[in-house]
């Protein structure tokens, strides 16, 4: 499932485990660089979904909330 995209993305069918776990497929953490250990964020919408983010992002994505709520680092 996962060929035939364009360059850049990627789709597959993943299986949730017994434990609540899942597999993210080889082409999927090639395409990020991922490799066993790194640490993902989890973030979930009712409406929108589940996405997964390598752990690197975190700064970003916390400094973009701080810059909506009025919170930003003033220069």
């Amino acid at each position: 499932m996962g060929e035939n995209f364009p360059e850049g993305k990627f789709m597959a069918t993943v299986r949730i485990g017994t434990k609540g776990q899942i597999v993210i497929p080889k082409e999927a953490r090639a395409l990020f660089g991922l490799k066993s250990g790194d640490s993902l964020i989890l973030m979930a919408d009712r409406g929108q979904g589940i996405a997964l983010q390598p752990f690197s992002y975190a700064e970003s994505f916390w400094n973009a909330i701080s810059n909506l709520q009025g919170g930003g680092k003033k220069e």
